[in-house]
């Protein structure tokens, strides 16, 4: 069942839903344009699109028709403007990853689900099926450190894999000869998901978890960072203090009109230039430079 939320709280929807007996409530973008994409909210956030639709799954115990009533008197809408459907029953839980395929970025990195295979022999593979965590390769973000992962194997490095999500970073770099990887965010599910993975993918003994910055190890060869622009630029003296002289740093999801404003916050610890772009969003690479040792 759905409908566009209009004026409505979204908090307000969703205890409704719950409320009628709702399995499960999700948020869509109303317009399906992914103009204004939604990433990263801050902690207790809850940021939806300009203009958001809900959708409610009921279980077929009850009337649909019945369930429509409810909905349209606890919301005050119209009934017309609820839409309910049947969904036939099927296997759910293998349902979600039937679009998801093992996928390449530059010639040896693949990020490949469980239920697939990789036949080349020289590739270095992540297995990692989509999860609560942000980051598979499928966002352009994540696609373009994978590509400079691929393009720039870390062999021996120490790296930090700030704002980890899901941990792909991290473990990218660790199949591709990393020593070991300090992963940071500040969603706990994320540390989580990145626990699961790097076990999943025999990478644990490597992997190091944070939940404050204060703890991630200074000194570190490489730091990757797929987070907004706003944090970027806010981030930029802890990013120089983390890396060691001449360290490396790799910036994503920004966009391109950001360009200049994130490279001016990070021109007095690191020389910055572009690496790549996809989709108006734009990966940076920079070397710690000479100019500033604190």
């Amino acid at each position: 069942m759905s409908w566009d939320l209009g004026g409505l709280p979204a908090g307000d929807a969703e205890a409704v839903c719950f409320a009628c007996g709702a399995s499960s409530v999700t948020f869509v973008d109303a317009d399906d344009s992914d103009r204004a994409p939604v990433l990263e909210p801050a902690p207790g956030e809850f940021r939806l699109w300009p203009s958001a639709r809900i959708r409610a799954l009921f279980t077929a115990d009850g009337e649909s028709g019945a369930t429509v009533s409810a909905l349209s008197r606890a919301l005050g809408l119209d009934p017309a403007l609820l839409q309910a459907r049947e969904i036939a029953d099927r296997a759910w839980e293998r349902e979600w990853l039937r679009d998801f395929h093992a996928m390449r970025f530059g010639v040896r990195l693949w990020v490949c689900p469980h239920h697939e295979r990789v036949a080349d022999a020289a590739a270095a593979v992540v297995r990692l099926d989509p999860g609560l965590a942000f980051g598979t390769g499928t966002h352009p973000t994540t696609a373009l450190c994978l590509e400079w992962l691929d393009a720039h194997p870390p062999q021996g490095s120490e790296i930090v894999d700030f704002g980890c999500g899901s941990g792909v970073l991290a473990l990218a770099a660790l199949r591709l000869g990393a020593r070991s990887a300090s992963c940071f965010d500040i969603d706990s599910q994320a540390l989580i998901a990145t626990h699961d993975n790097a076990g999943a993918n025999g990478l644990s003994e490597r992997v190091r978890l944070h939940d404050r910055v204060e703890a991630i190890p200074r000194g570190a060869d490489l730091l990757l960072a797929n987070i907004l622009s706003g944090p970027l630029i806010e981030l930029a003296p802890c990013f120089a203090d983390i890396l060691r002289p001449s360290g490396t740093l790799v910036l994503s999801g920004l966009m391109e009109r950001e360009i200049l404003e994130v490279t001016r916050a990070y021109e007095a610890w690191f020389d910055m230039r572009p690496f790549g772009a996809r989709e108006s969003w734009v990966c940076l690479e920079g070397r710690r430079n000479a100019r500033r040792r604190d």
